[in-house]
């Protein structure tokens, strides 16, 4: 079996400056790129921590709806919170975008400058 990466036009979702795809699907496979808390036009928004969480997860719905997809057809996501002070409120924050079962899930603190959060997953599209 042989998949091409596909490379969807995700017209209504934020822009980058950066060089990378917002999504990439391969197969069923879905790799969303790391959302932040910024813009359509990709400025960063600053705000407090979960208004950048918020904002960052429903980027990243944004991305998988225009591939067909939603927050339930995550399989696996990566976390960045910049303080770990932060992460109990992102777990609350978490609970309320996923439930069990829940995602496989990475988080790594400690680890941005100019964001206080960013998430990127994996989904698979269903048919």
């Amino acid at each position: 079996m042989t998949f091409t990466p596909e490379y969807p036009a995700l017209d209504d979702t934020p822009r980058s400056h950066l060089p990378f795809s917002p999504c990439v699907k391969v197969g069923p496979f879905v790799f969303v790129s790391g959302q932040a808390s910024v813009d359509k036009t990709g400025k960063i928004v600053t705000d407090s921590f979960e208004g950048e969480v918020r904002r960052s997860i429903e980027n990243m719905r944004d991305v998988l709806k225009a591939v067909g997809c939603d927050l339930t057809h995550v399989v696996q996501t990566r976390n960045y919170v910049r303080d770990p002070a932060d992460v109990p409120e992102f777990n609350r924050l978490y609970r309320e975008y996923f439930q069990t079962p829940f995602p496989a899930r990475t988080t790594i603190t400690g680890c941005l400058q100019g964001l206080k959060y960013e998430i990127e997953c994996i989904a698979v599209a269903q048919g």
